[in-house]
């Protein structure tokens, strides 16, 4: 087996203690913040992520549970009162579009994730710079950089998109 099989394997039965320290540090931080090298650069590198300019990786923080519905305010009370429903899209697909809002100049190629608490689940996100001179130089990236590809996120083009929109069968 390659290194990156061993770190694979490792990462089946995460350490308790390393991930409660991490869950403990990733929750005082910010909801998107920006890393300097994946945490799992096993699966960074599977999703196409390389060490080169160009390339940023996200780690965001979303909240489990479903989302709350704006209740109508009427003289009656309305038959269909609940209030919590469930979207039809997994939190990982949520957590990229997300990210692409905050950061509109790049665009999302892939995401994998990193942990869960009680609360919140933590995903990184795969980013790439499609007007950078290195990206349109690298013959397996520049297919990011034509038109057709912008905002591939919202259109379900990644591949927790594909999944929530049944496509991996």
């Amino acid at each position: 087996m390659g290194f990156y099989k061993y770190l694979a394997e490792a990462w089946k039965k995460p350490s308790k203690e390393v991930q409660r320290k991490r869950y403990i540090q990733w929750r005082k931080e910010n909801r998107f913040v920006k890393i300097e090298k994946p945490t799992r650069i096993d699966r960074a590198r599977s999703l196409g992520y390389k060490a080169k300019p160009g390339f940023v990786v996200v780690r965001a923080r979303i909240g489990k549970g479903g989302r709350k519905r704006p209740r109508a305010i009427a003289a009656r009370k309305p038959t269909k009162l609940g209030v919590y429903f469930n979207p039809d899209k997994n939190l990982q697909r949520i957590s990229e579009e997300r990210v692409q809002r905050k950061y509109p100049n790049l665009e999302v190629l892939n995401s994998y994730w990193v942990g869960d608490d009680a609360h919140h689940e933590f995903y990184e996100i795969v980013l790439v710079d499609p007007n950078h001179p290195q990206i349109r130089s690298d013959k397996d990236i520049n297919w990011i950089c034509a038109p057709q590809n912008r905002r591939r996120v919202y259109r379900g083009l990644t591949s927790a998109g594909k999944k929530s929109r049944g496509l991996r069968k």
